[in-house]
């Protein structure tokens, strides 16, 4: 039997979600998450900034062998808040099971449109 791939827990330490967007595409942020094992992963999301206590509630699900890519612009907390725009944020995902985490940027605050990606930070 194939081990399953990644860890429980990793943290991004760049999150923003522009407040402006222009043309068609809404700027956007996705941690994407890979499980490659045969476990259904649930998954709970912590959002710190530098100037106010964490936020968290967020809870996500990636079923066995496959991705799922959360949108931070649409995800809510247990009490229907979402993450704030035109602040500067990180993040922890932490997991039932272990998982593969990248976090994608898609910033169209400009007319020449910027796309950033990069793996999140393994922990443990």
């Amino acid at each position: 039997m194939e081990k399953s791939l990644g860890q429980k827990t990793w943290v991004i330490a760049d999150g923003y979600l522009p407040v402006i967007s222009n043309g068609e595409f809404v700027s956007h942020e996705s941690v994407c998450v890979l499980n490659t094992g045969n476990e259904t992963a649930n998954i709970e999301i912590t959002i710190y900034f530098e100037d106010r206590e964490p936020m968290q509630g967020f809870e996500a699900v990636c079923k066995a062998k496959r991705t799922n890519h959360i949108r931070m612009e649409k995800i809510k907390d247990k009490f229907g808040k979402s993450i704030p725009r035109g602040i500067p944020y990180a993040i922890k995902v932490r997991s039932s099971y272990p998982l593969v985490v990248k976090h994608t940027r898609l910033d169209t605050s400009q007319a020449e449109l910027s796309l950033m990606t990069t793996m999140g930070y393994p922990l443990s």
